[in-house]
């Protein structure tokens, strides 16, 4: 069975952060519409929450059709405060991302699930 993809589209500067190796974490703001997603220390995808440890994150920059994306293993998701450098508010908690090793597929698959071969 594929793993699920949590899709987050992110600025180009933080989307070449993470491809180069230097932001190894990726934030989202402990507000309604995510907390209802990331619920229970569990992320909602197609209506089943899944462990975090069990989604690949689809990273986007932009909203084309053509726009640049990138696959990454999550390693685990808290509740905790960023880091200012990686986009982070000093002080603020987050729903913090810990990111794996970037998964490397053929340029022409895109990041759809049934695409993917694992």
């Amino acid at each position: 069975m594929p793993k699920p993809l949590l899709h987050l589209n992110l600025k180009r500067k933080w989307f070449d952060m993470i491809r180069s190796g230097e932001k190894k974490e990726e934030y989202r703001e402990i507000k309604p519409y995510w907390n209802r997603i990331f619920g229970q220390a569990n992320i909602l995808i197609n209506g089943r929450y899944y462990h975090p440890t069990d989604v690949i994150i689809c990273f986007a920059n932009g909203y084309r059709k053509d726009r640049p994306e990138m696959l990454f293993e999550c390693t685990g998701m808290k509740v905790s405060k960023g880091l200012p450098e990686w986009g982070a508010e000093p002080g603020k908690q987050y729903y913090v991302f810990s990111l794996g090793e970037e998964i490397q597929l053929p340029e022409a698959v895109e990041c759809e699930m049934d695409d993917l071969p694992f």
